[in-house]
């Protein structure tokens, strides 16, 4: 029985900024054995919107990274009986890349209506690793309660906002270094961005 160390769980919302999730599978499949993905009902129009990225019927890694990822496995945004809906699949954690703030509201408030709600939900239940890459902006009372009560829960909040002392040149830079910050949060060893040192 595997202790779930190299398993993880992506959700990608509905929100904008699709390359974020993009971006992050290339790296991700680097360090995980199999990585469980599921998909808002929107992601697939935003990622076709804001990337150019048709996904197939049934989806396929390939639609995604751009090359075959054995590792990525998708499961149906319905499906209840798919292995990241249960509290005894063990995983090193889930992230919710890109996410929206009605898709957080939902997981601060105890709604799972979908496969991305109800695994966040399992979770915080079981005490796992939980990151929410929220991207919109600005935020309202509402969104702030929601947050912190998330937060209060064990979820880490990870905003997509990009760090400039590395001096970026490309969007890719930026998105980059949110995934980066994702990845150690997971507890990943990562090159994309480098730690910030003081000049001596």
């Amino acid at each position: 029985m595997t202790d779930g160390s190299k398993r993880l769980v992506v959700a990608l919302g509905g929100a904008s900024g699709a390359i974020y999730a993009v971006r992050f599978l290339r790296q991700a499949v680097k360090h995980y054995d199999e990585i469980y993905v599921t998909m808002s009902r929107n992601a697939a129009a935003v990622l076709l919107t804001e990337m150019n990225i048709r996904m197939s019927e049934p989806p396929q890694a390939s639609d995604l990274v751009g090359f075959d990822a054995p590792q990525i496995r998708f499961c149906r945004p319905g499906d209840f009986f798919t292995p990241p809906a249960s509290g005894s699949f063990r995983h090193a954690g889930m992230v919710v890349i890109p996410c929206s703030m009605g898709t957080a509201g939902r997981i601060a408030n105890g709604i799972s209506d979908d496969l991305t709600t109800r695994a966040a939900d399992v979770c915080l239940k079981e005490g796992r690793k939980l990151i929410l890459v929220v991207r919109e902006t600005p935020w309202n009372l509402i969104h702030l309660r929601n947050l912190t009560q998330l937060a209060e829960a064990g979820a880490t909040i990870l905003p997509a906002v990009p760090a400039f002392y590395h001096q970026p040149t490309t969007i890719e830079d930026l998105v980059d270094t949110v995934v980066a910050r994702v990845l150690q949060n997971l507890g990943v060893e990562q090159g994309l961005m480098r730690e910030w040192q003081a000049e001596e």
